[in-house]
C-alpha cells in the first residue's frame, strides 16, 4: 500500500519560516507530478506549489517568491520551504503524488499538516 507521510508544520509568526516534507512508502515504481495543496477554515483546497518528475515547477500566485517546492525522486520526497510567511498561509497543507506502484497508476494524497502563522 502506498502511503504519503508530511512532516514540518507548526506555528511560527509572520515572517517566519517552515519547511515542510513529504515521503511515500510502498511499492513505488515512479512517480510523476508532486505537489502541495492546502486548505484553510471555510475555503476550499488549492495548490500552492507542484513539481514535474523533470523537475519543473509552478506556483500559486500569493506564494511567488516566497515559497519553494523540491524533490528529492531517489528518496521519493517532496519539500516545500516556506519563507516571509503570512497569517494568510495558515491552513492545512497536504502533500499531493502521481505514483505509479503494484501495477497501477493513481493520485495519493498525505493525512495533511498544520500551518499556523500568528500575526
Amino acid at each position: 500500500q502506498v502511503q504519503l507521510v508530511e512532516s514540518g508544520g507548526g506555528l511560527v509568526q509572520a515572517g517566519g519560516s517552515l519547511r515542510l516534507s513529504c515521503s511515500a512508502s510502498g511499492r513505488i515504481f515512479s512517480i510523476n507530478d508532486m505537489g502541495w495543496y492546502r486548505q484553510a477554515p471555510g475555503k476550499q483546497r488549492e495548490l500552492v506549489a507542484g513539481i514535474t518528475r523533470g523537475g519543473t515547477m509552478d506556483y500559486a500566485d500569493s506564494v511567488k517568491d516566497r515559497f519553494t517546492i523540491s524533490r528529492n525522486s531517489a528518496q521519493n520526497t517532496v519539500y516545500l520551504q516556506m519563507n516571509k510567511l503570512k497569517p494568510e498561509d495558515t491552513a492545512v497543507y497536504y502533500c499531493n503524488a502521481d505514483i505509479l506502484a503494484y501495477g497501477v497508476k493513481g493520485t495519493h494524497w498525505g493525512q495533511g499538516t498544520q500551518v499556523t502563522v500568528s500575526s
